[in-house]
């Protein structure tokens, strides 16, 4: 039976049954820490349900979200590229299930079979690109378009068109306050393309959100397309 999780179901059959004798599943509830800046890392996660959010945090304690993950992926990347420890702070923002490997172990996979280290390479690759439009969108795209951004990710990564998050952990996922997430979620939701009520975000209308979104989403999502591509076809 293949993998929920997309990276783990591009291995062949081989590579992913030495992987599978290094995991663990587990339940992966709201809040989770996976990853703790500059921490020694023990695990790297798989999800098969759920989103994970990668949290930038400044010497002040600000924060603003840098990327998320679902069963697209696994975090954090930086062990896959050889770094013992991550600088940003990784927890589980919608809750799920999945599986985790020990980092030696996932390490030794990847340098000891070649197609284990073209998929995780190039799922680091998508991950940086995710970092980098993040970043473009926050400079130069406004808070309802950085908002309709956020929940077409989510919404592409549960498969429902139910998100469960309070108002406050929004404005840190976005870098604004809570007060103009309320603002923005009112405009959304006054035009019809999401209904939102305590602590809940229902997707009423995709394409509205796609149009709003522009160009600031879509780039990475046909970034990870291609690339994953490359590695169901080796």
């Amino acid at each position: 039976m293949r993998s929920p999780n997309t990276l783990l179901s591009l291995l062949s059959e081989d590579d992913y049954s030495h992987a599978e004798r290094c995991m663990e599943e587990l339940e992966l509830p709201q809040g989770m820490l996976l990853s703790g800046p500059d921490e020694v890392d023990r695990y790297c996660y798989f999800p098969y349900s759920g989103i994970g959010s990668t949290v930038a945090i400044s010497a002040r304690g600000k924060r603003s979200e840098i990327g998320l993950f679902g069963r697209e992926g696994m975090s954090p990347a930086s062990a896959i590229l050889g770094s013992d420890r991550n600088p940003y702070k990784v927890i589980m923002q919608v809750p799920g299930h999945g599986a985790r490997i020990e980092v030696g172990q996932l390490v030794d996979l990847i340098w000891s079979r070649p197609e284990i280290r073209r998929v995780f390479f190039r799922w680091a690759h998508v991950s940086s690109v995710q970092v980098a439009l993040t970043a473009l969108t926050n400079a130069t795209q406004t808070i309802e378009q950085r908002l309709a951004r956020w929940i077409l990710m989510c919404h592409d990564r549960t498969g429902s068109d139910e998100v469960n998050l309070t108002h406050e952990f929004l404005a840190i996922m976005l870098a604004v306050r809570r007060p103009s997430v309320t603002t923005s979620l009112h405009v959304l939701e006054g035009r019809q393309m999401i209904h939102s009520y305590r602590g809940t975000i229902v997707v009423r209308d995709r394409p509205a959100l796609e149009k709003l979104a522009a160009d600031c989403y879509g780039g990475g999502e046909v970034e990870y397309q291609r690339v994953m591509e490359m590695s169901a076809s080796v």
